[in-house]
């Protein structure tokens, strides 16, 4: 009677060095998640440079320098046209930026706007060899990255990836198009004459097509 009253033996507790083992390897794992992190400010440049990459905003800020790059050295198109058509290296060399695919030119002309395709206008200069087709893209889309690249100075090495140089490329174009195009009636330039400033990338030399950055409707 008395044996089966006996109580079930307590398990042993860990061992007090164990316990003491386990307390101080806690302690230096959250030292060491302290160590690795960074406090960061709210509106500090720390807290800036983490936020995500905004290819608009980038766009817009860097919009009016390259503007004022191609009108810097916006060449008039006939005498452009002439230089290509005498060394088209020549004068990619004299009057490019030098790109990937084909160097960027900058040009500068006068003309009068055909029927568009898709946001396309052709152009007639005056001057310029029948056989040199111009267009001018006036959206809703504007596709390339000339004026990305126009100044030169624009790399992949400034970006985290691939898809943020694209995306500044496109955040540019967006820029312009608020700032160029939007004051404009782009729906309605045929027959019209009109002075463009753009740039485009020299790879048939007898096909520009010119994003703009300046565009003046009479």
């Amino acid at each position: 009677m008395t044996d089966s009253l006996q109580t079930a033996p307590k398990a042993p507790s860990p061992p007090r060095r164990g316990l003491i083992l386990s307390l101080a390897l806690g302690v230096a794992v959250l030292a060491a998640i302290a160590l690795d992190t960074t406090v960061v400010r709210v509106g500090s440049e720390t807290d800036t440079r983490q936020q995500a990459f905004s290819a608009d905003a980038y766009g817009t800020a860097e919009f009016p320098r390259i503007r004022d790059t191609v009108i810097d050295r916006a060449v008039p198109a006939p005498d452009l046209a002439a230089a290509i058509a005498a060394d088209q290296a020549a004068a990619a060399a004299e009057y490019g930026t030098p790109a990937s695919t084909g160097a960027i030119l900058m040009v500068t002309l006068t003309g009068t706007a055909g029927e568009p395709r898709a946001g396309v206008y052709p152009v007639t200069v005056e001057g310029l060899p029948e056989d040199l087709r111009i267009r001018v893209q006036t959206g809703p889309a504007i596709n390339g990255t000339e004026l990305r690249d126009a100044p030169g100075d624009i790399a992949f090495g400034d970006f985290t990836n691939q898809i943020e140089y694209q995306d500044a490329g496109s955040g540019i174009n967006r820029a312009m198009a608020a700032e160029v195009l939007a004051p404009v009636d782009t729906t309605a330039l045929a027959g019209r004459q009109v002075t463009v400033t753009g740039a485009f990338r020299l790879i048939n030399p007898a096909n520009w097509l010119i994003t703009p950055v300046a565009l003046e409707v009479e």
